[in-house]
């Protein structure tokens, strides 16, 4: 018996089979090959058209179950991890009305804003936990003002995820830390916000009917079944935005766990287990996979848009054509501080953790008689590092309390300096798994159908690929250049 997850991305659909006996991961794969597009009708605007999202799913599928050689009617659970904060919105014969306004698109910033003041900080920080910032119900207000033929037509709004759901299923569903991420979610009330609603001038009939993260969400229509090669049977018995799913699939789901990924972006995830906020909104909360009105259980989103960019960047400054391994390698050569070469690696946009600052990516001390491009190399490395150990004190502050990091091995996360820099200043371990997010919706599925009876039966074959300690000889001078860092940091805020 088997189960399937997908992750739909911006840039790719991937999807994992794993036989659930075993826990092994039967097929993994991706398409498009290439990136897929994001349009940009105007400037700020990112779109996606949700039908080529299905037919990635639908080819995906047909090609992993005939690569593998199973039997495609033993998958009979499916989760499906997404792209976060979208809107798909619908009309009543489940078309799609106007294409997606995904995740990193920023026309609502200011409808979000507006929203801020007008509901009010404290309510919005205290009940939503987080502004309504360009989140999905900024979106959605966005098609209202500007779109006004488009918002009538609408009979459900989703999320990419859901929308998946929808043309696996035939029905319209989400979940409540779908809702979260949207901002509709009052945490306080444990249920849709009024005054989001209110304040929106938005029906609730628009939301789509909730459902447990973990539970049998519908079954697959049979029509579609026979169209992917799968059991008539199937469920979709799992369904998270793509942090929490991450966060999942390396097992991170009480509090104190933090899950890491570090590609051009970097994203820092904690779980706590009480209702808080940031005064300042330099972190976004979230319902986690495994919250309930019974149990809290809350990620703490920490995004940084300046990370593997600027490894990235100093890679086409220096020499494009070298592998980011011999890059690393580089790195290894320099002593731990780089010479007195600091970067601040945030260069690429606005960061909300600094308050929504853009200050730029910074290079400071070069010294043209001693510095070589070794000293760039690692400065790169230890700055990106050191802006995960800055807003990872932002999450300490909201009462998380950190041990274990832990990440893919991939990205930032395949070089030794910036792991052992992570290690030495945050005082945790940084731990390494061979998984993904489609993988964690495999095994999400089968928890959610009742295949897998615990979380611990479900991970009980999840492979850890390494560790790394903070070095003891090692940790002063390590603290020692971030403060110098810091200090760096804070003539530009």
């Amino acid at each position: 018996m088997f189960s399937l997850g997908y992750d739909i991305g911006s840039s790719s659909i991937k999807a994992a089979i794993m036989e659930i006996e075993s826990g092994k991961m039967t097929a993994c794969g991706f398409l498009p090959k290439d990136e897929m597009q994001i349009n940009s009708p105007e400037q700020g605007f990112a779109e996606q058209y949700p039908t080529t999202w299905w037919k990635y799913v639908k080819l995906l599928t047909r090609q992993l179950i005939s690569e593998s050689n199973i039997n495609g009617k033993e998958i009979r659970s499916i989760g499906i991890s997404y792209q976060m904060h979208g809107l798909v919105p619908v009309d009543k014969d489940q078309n799609v009305i106007r294409p997606s306004i995904i995740w990193c698109d920023s026309r609502s910033v200011k409808i979000g804003n507006r929203a801020f003041e007008k509901i009010g900080k404290g309510f919005c920080l205290q009940h939503l936990l987080n502004s309504p910032g360009n989140f999905t119900a900024s979106k959605l207000r966005w098609v209202k003002e500007n779109e006004p033929e488009n918002f009538d037509k609408i009979y459900k709004i989703m999320l990419p995820g859901d929308y998946i759901a929808m043309k696996l299923t035939g029905e319209i569903s989400s979940t409540v830390s779908g809702l979260s991420e949207g901002v509709f979610w009052d945490f306080k009330q444990n249920k849709i916000s009024n005054e989001v609603l209110d304040y929106y001038e938005f029906d609730e009939a628009l939301l789509p009917e909730t459902k447990p993260t973990f539970s049998v969400q519908a079954k697959i229509l049979k029509t579609v079944a026979e169209e992917l090669g799968i059991n008539t049977e199937a469920v979709i018995s799992y369904r998270a935005g793509d942090q929490p799913n991450n966060a999942f699939s390396l097992n991170v789901l009480n509090a104190g766990g933090i899950a890491a990924t570090a590609g051009t972006s970097g994203v820092v995830y904690g779980v706590i287990d009480q209702v808080n906020y940031d005064e300042d909104s330099r972190v976004n909360l979230f319902a986690h996979v495994n919250h309930s009105s019974s149990q809290t259980r809350l990620g703490v989103l920490l995004c940084i848009n300046g990370t593997g960019i600027q490894n990235s960047w100093m890679r086409k400054i220096i020499d494009e054509e070298l592998p980011y391994k011999e890059i690393n390698k580089i790195c290894e050569t320099v002593d731990i501080g780089s010479n007195g070469v600091s970067v601040l690696p945030f260069g690429n946009g606005a960061e909300r953790m600094l308050q929504n600052k853009n200050i730029g990516g910074q290079i400071m001390n070069l010294d043209f008689n001693r510095h070589t491009k070794a000293h760039l190399y690692r400065a790169v490395q230890e700055g990106i590092a050191f802006s995960f150990k800055y807003g990872i004190d932002i999450m300490k502050e909201m009462g998380l309390n950190i041990n274990v990091i832990c990440a893919g091995k991939t990205n930032m996360f395949l070089s030794p300096v910036f792991r052992q820099t992570l290690a030495n200043v945050t005082g945790a371990s940084v731990e390494q798994y061979d998984t993904d997010g489609a993988q964690g919706a495999a095994r999400g599925a089968a928890v959610g159908a009742e295949f897998y009876k615990s979380f611990d039966e479900a991970f009980r074959s999840l492979n850890k690929t390494g560790e790394v300690n903070p070095e003891k000889m090692n940790i002063d001078a390590t603290q020692e250049v971030y403060d110098k860092w810091l200090c760096k940091l804070k003539m530009f805020l």
